[in-house]
């Protein structure tokens, strides 16, 4: 197999693979290739893995449904490991969570909304930073429109469709705008993150993510250089 980079693999033929969501950033899952594995995820931009049990190839989402349609491939340094990034369809993990990676070393506990997971003490003292939520949401989100639940907020406003969410995002900016107005904070913030719930459902629903809107801003940046430069 031809490579464009040199990979060191293990005594058994083998290189760890890790599986990234390249909508939201979250670490999906870790497994195994051989260069055949590898051959093939590239040839057909779908993931495929060795099985160590097993002892054969497998094609991710190849009895599931869960595929992951790979957008890139990434090796480290020095050439020892793979970063998968992917679009996940449906879940990643065999118990049915989004992510693989849902338990503490340590084993304190971790409340779960839909497959992300979440820090339960109200007191804790180390901030979410912006981009960890908005990728902590958009993984319930995919989540919420893979396995719909008729008793969730959410799955109804996928099923509804964007007439929906198109309606609750123009009524939540009337409220950012209110707010603004009358210049309370409190209630700013409320709205906002209003606003924000409902626009990253409506990034998800047309197959985009957060980081799709990052790629634009950084873009922005960048042309603003170049006027400054001219």
């Amino acid at each position: 197999m031809m490579e464009t980079v040199k990979l060191k693999w293990g005594p058994d033929g083998l290189i760890p693979a890790i599986a990234q969501d390249v909508r939201t950033g979250q670490v999906l899952m870790q497994a195994y290739m051989n260069e055949e594995a590898l051959h093939l995820t590239l040839e057909t931009g779908t993931a495929w893995y060795w099985s160590r049990s097993r002892q054969c190839l497998w094609q991710k989402g190849g009895t599931s449904g869960h595929y992951q349609r790979v957008r890139e491939v990434r090796t480290d340094c020095d050439g020892d490991s793979l970063l998968l990034l992917v679009e996940q369809e449906g879940v990643a993990c065999h118990e049915g969570t989004y992510s693989c990676f849902t338990r503490r070393v340590d084993g304190s506990p971790r409340a779960m909304i839909g497959t992300a997971f979440w820090p339960i003490q109200p007191d804790e003292t180390v901030p979410y930073d912006i981009g960890t939520i908005l990728r902590e949401v958009t993984a319930v989100l995919l989540d919420r429109r893979a396995r719909p639940d008729p008793a969730s907020y959410t799955s109804k406003l996928f099923s509804k469709g964007p007439d929906a969410y198109c309606k609750k995002i123009g009524e939540e900016a009337t409220e950012v705008v209110l707010a603004v107005k009358n210049r309370d904070r409190e209630n700013l913030a409320f709205e906002v993150a209003d606003v924000w719930f409902h626009t990253l459902v409506a990034l998800v629903d047309n197959g985009l993510g957060p980081q799709d809107v990052a790629e634009q801003l950084a873009s922005r940046r960048g042309k603003r250089r170049e006027k400054k430069e001219e």
